[in-house]
């Protein structure tokens, strides 16, 4: 399992260590008692640093399960302080890809909803006008990349909130690929959706410099033709 995990290592020092999640882990664990992407990191920090006893292993920020894409876990506690502190104050600067079954109107644009959270059905959905208890809910979109069937988005939010991607898209008429909960036509292979958290930049917690980490889609036939083809029209997309 450690020497599985290092290959999707994004970055490591003494404070961070930077994971590239795939579709369908969890990030911590929850009432399906799976195992977590965060029981593999600690044992592979356990056998790689030969340490004795229990593990310590921040977790400061979470990706919905079937999403993929960077996690971001910590190794001090000094570490998890400094970066709660920057993901509360939106100094941690995140950029998702989405693959969509319909095209927007616009090539580009901003997308602002209100959004309101079931925690019984775990789902949100998205209003174009307040209600209440519905919070303000802002992203940004460009089309980066066209496929015969499907279309590849690159996604900057403003806010943070619950599935709020999909919930947003959902609320145009927009699938991502493998979404059944937010109504797309049939799921994906691996049980996880097309969406994944592409590049973070954000101040080291320790160190004060500035770091960014990029993280590779999936590897999948589509996943590839898209990502082959943003990256044709603009060599720097997601970064």
């Amino acid at each position: 399992m450690p020497s599985e995990l290092r290959d999707r290592i994004l970055f490591e020092d003494n404070h961070l260590v930077v994971i590239n999640k795939l579709p369908g882990e969890l990030v911590q664990g929850d009432e399906s008692g799976d195992e977590t992407l965060a029981d593999k990191v600690k044992a592979y920090l356990k056998e790689t640093y030969h340490k004795e006893g229990n593990v310590y292993l921040g977790i400061p920020h979470r990706l919905d399960r079937p999403t993929s894409g960077i996690v971001i876990y910590t190794k001090t506690e000094k570490a998890l302080v400094r970066m709660n502190e920057s993901f509360k104050g939106k100094d941690v600067k995140k950029v998702y890809w989405a693959i969509v079954d319909k095209l927007p109107e616009k090539s580009e644009g901003t997308l602002v909803h209100y959004i309101s959270r079931n925690s019984k059905t775990n789902k949100s959905v998205a209003f174009s006008v307040e209600k209440q208890g519905s919070k303000l809910a802002k992203l940004d979109y460009k089309v980066i990349a066209k496929g015969e069937r499907y279309f590849l988005l690159e996604i900057r939010l403003h806010t943070g909130r619950h599935h709020q991607i999909r919930a947003q898209l959902a609320a145009i008429g927009i699938h991502i690929k493998g979404d059944l909960k937010y109504g797309a036509a049939r799921s994906n292979p691996d049980g996880g959706i097309c969406l994944h958290a592409r590049s973070v930049v954000f101040t080291h917690p320790v160190r004060k410099q500035p770091l960014m980490v990029v993280a590779e889609p999936p590897e999948d036939n589509l996943w590839n033709a898209l990502k082959t083809q943003a990256e044709k029209e603009s060599p720097t997309q997601g970064r």
